[in-house]
């Protein structure tokens, strides 16, 4: 499975995110193209590359022409929901958007809908959570961990003036996370300063869960943030594979996945739509239903997912906020795992990622990925499926091929519809 790791020994903020993804190798052009759909005021990229302290990484700064710095959840929400973005990715950057808004509503004491974001409500904000949404998307990542992150000292200008530091939203996203932090070092002593900003709290405690799983990493990313400090102003990332190299058998070793269920049988089924996207959202690997019949013989629905371990207190409190049930049942379970990653195949219409599954040691299967074939598909006016054939066929060439020394297929180009004599 591919997996990000975060590192923030220097706190976190939404541009130290970008940059370290960008760092890690995320395409410059791929993120700038997913992101120019989004109806913002004008805006752009700058991005250097930083050597501090002998350290070297990228810094990413979004600029805007035209500052606003107000916005209402629900014009955000908007924002999101009308552009054509990744299902994934959208689901991801709402989910971060809503837990801001009830980390803000409960510091003001009103209602989620009623909030005004301010720092966050900007469009460097909305670019900083959607472009992370999507950067992690285009680099294939399908599980996010990070260490504690360090929150920093003293106090922080707002639009509601001075307040201390971790910010009122901010710890109270951590608070309802339920997330460690990470102590002072003794380097970072007497250094006032926020290291931990609203935006990077919101994406670490919504998409990660705070442990290191045992990983390969293939790449490492350093973003910069923009302040100078005694020591390296950055994010680290780790881009790789979960392994379980070294780990114990199964029957031996401590589950790190749960199953959390409920029943539901006085509940409106259209709800469950909503239900389901907010339980992915929340970091669920999976969700279904299963029709059951209760007591007086009443129709009912058992809603399951299996998610991290980590992910436990947010999985639950979807299921009690956005259900009738009075309870969740929870337990530890084992999962015996192939091994997964993602490779690019050209089809003549464009590219399109493959989800290789691996099996002692050799590739099993290639599987296009569905949202590639779909955007292409629409784009080039085409059944679907002579997309999603041309892939997979491509993807063929994979199969049987050690895992450790994948490569990628020496293919003559297929020529475009428009060149086609």
């Amino acid at each position: 499975m591919r997996i990000a790791h975060f590192d923030p020994f220097s706190g976190a903020s939404g541009d130290m995110m970008l940059g370290a993804l960008l760092d890690a190798g995320l395409p410059l052009d791929e993120l700038r193209g997913g992101l120019a759909p989004l109806p913002l005021d004008p805006w752009e990229f700058r991005v250097e590359r930083i050597v501090r302290h002998g350290l070297t990484g990228t810094r990413c700064a979004v600029i805007v022409h035209e500052e606003r710095h107000s916005r209402r959840w629900t014009e955000i929400r908007g924002i999101i929901n009308t552009a054509p973005l990744p299902e994934p990715v959208r689901q991801r950057a709402l989910a971060i958007f809503e837990r801001l808004a009830e980390a803000e509503a409960g510091v003001h004491g009103m209602a989620s809908d009623d909030v005004h974001f301010h720092e966050v409500g900007g469009t460097d904000a909305i670019v900083d959570i959607v472009g992370t949404c999507l950067g992690l998307h285009a680099l294939g990542v399908e599980r996010i961990t990070s260490d504690p992150p360090r929150l920093g000292s003293g106090w922080v200008t707002a639009a509601h003036g001075q307040l201390p530091v971790p910010a009122p939203a901010t710890a109270a996203l951590l608070a309802r996370a339920n997330a460690p932090v990470a102590p002072v070092p003794p380097a970072q002593e007497g250094v006032p300063g926020e290291l931990l900003t609203p935006t990077g709290a919101a994406i670490l405690t919504t998409l990660a869960e705070f442990r290191r799983p045992a990983f390969a990493p293939g790449a490492i990313g350093y973003g910069f943030g923009g302040r100078e400090l005694p020591w390296p102003n950055a994010l680290r990332v780790w881009i790789g594979e979960t392994t379980d190299a070294g780990e114990p058998a199964p029957d031996e070793r401590e589950p790190d996945e749960i199953v959390l269920e409920t029943n539901l049988d006085d509940m409106n089924p259209q709800f469950t739509e909503l239900l389901l996207e907010r339980l992915f959202a929340a970091g669920a690997l999976d969700v279904w239903l299963t029709p059951a019949i209760m007591k007086k013989g009443r129709p009912a629905t058992i809603v399951s997912a299996i998610a991290p371990a980590g992910r436990r207190a947010e999985l639950e409190r979807v299921f009690i906020e956005q259900t009738t049930t009075l309870g969740v049942r929870c337990w530890p379970v084992q999962r015996t795992k192939a091994e997964r990653r993602f490779e690019t195949t050209t089809t003549r219409w464009g590219e399109v990622r493959l989800k290789l599954r691996g099996w002692r040691g050799r590739v099993i299967d290639a599987r296009p990925e569905y949202d590639d074939c779909l955007a292409l598909a629409r784009a080039a006016d085409v059944p679907i499926r002579e997309v999603w054939n041309e892939a997979h066929r491509l993807g063929e060439v994979y199969v049987g091929q050690r895992w450790s020394k994948v490569q990628a297929p020496r293919l003559r180009a297929v020529p475009r519809p428009d060149e086609w004599e």
